[in-house]
């Protein structure tokens, strides 16, 4: 009888374990089916091209932009300015190089700074200059009626979503007989925290009253990267300024960033650059 009992247990438990393997994982289904189904749920995600303000930091950053500036043709100088031209438009996938910079079309995503914020938001960097004791105080704000500025993306065409937007502030080429006396000439600011990489300004400055090193410490603050190197070339023909030193930053990997702050003599134009 006793053996007959656990014999009946046994054929019971196997039965209830084929029964719950066959219509187990189906009714399981069902009742996920019946939580899910009906319902309307939410999820945050990353937008489209916007991965690299949580990848990218400042000296990456500061790298992508000199490499794109470095493989562009516009002119930054006035010294230039009858030879400058704009960007033309551009699709990503038929960029050539390793690094591209070109007219951003489509405008500010709404994370970036907008074309009614940026005239405001350059006036207090500028003024952030000045505090440093980069720029004099000398140098005047600037507005939407003198100045014009366009929307760039500075971009690694072989990791698209490492890229950078920075809109360029520019004095206005149709002020043909503006003052430029104590005026900021071109800055490159970046779109999304406002940040002045690139400058070109008049002042009263001669190149007698800059500390280069000085000025560089600065701008590595200011700027939030480490204190940089100097940097020596022999290449003369690298810089058409009379007066200028080279500095150099750490960038992306074993690559370098070479920053140089220079001075035209004759116009007092100062100015501090990340392109070569």
């Amino acid at each position: 009888m006793k053996k007959s009992t656990i014999n009946f247990a046994l054929i019971f438990f196997a039965v209830v374990v084929m029964a719950a393997s066959i219509w187990g994982p189906e009714m399981l289904t069902g009742y996920r089916d019946r939580t899910v189904l009906d319902r309307i749920s939410t999820e945050i995600s990353e937008g489209e091209g916007q991965g690299y303000r949580y990848r990218l930091g400042r000296s990456e950053k500061l790298f992508i932009l000199s490499q794109c500036l470095n493989s562009q043709s516009l002119p930054q100088s006035e010294q230039s300015a009858l030879t400058r031209t704009e960007g033309e438009e551009t699709d990503y996938q038929d960029l050539e190089g390793t690094y591209a910079f070109v007219v951003n079309h489509r405008g500010p995503t709404g994370r970036e700074i907008t074309r009614e914020e940026i005239f405001h938001t350059c006036n207090e960097m500028l003024s952030s200059l000045k505090e440093f004791g980069i720029l004099p105080e000398t140098v005047k704000e600037v507005n939407s009626n003198d100045y014009e500025a366009v929307l760039y993306s500075a971009i690694d065409v072989l990791e698209p979503r490492n890229n950078v937007a920075v809109w360029k502030v520019s004095l206005s080429n149709s002020k043909k007989n503006a003052d430029k006396a104590n005026r900021l000439l071109d800055a490159y600011v970046d779109a999304d925290d406002g940040k002045i990489y690139e400058w070109y300004a008049r002042t009263e400055y001669t190149w007698e009253d800059i500390d280069t090193d000085a000025v560089i410490e600065k701008w590595s603050e200011y700027m939030g990267l480490e204190s940089p190197e100097p940097y020596e070339t022999d290449n003369p023909l690298l810089e058409s300024a009379t007066y200028y030193k080279k500095y150099m930053f750490s960038g992306v990997g074993e690559e370098k960033c070479i920053v140089t702050i220079g001075f035209y003599e004759g116009i007092n134009e100062l100015f501090l650059k990340v392109s070569r």
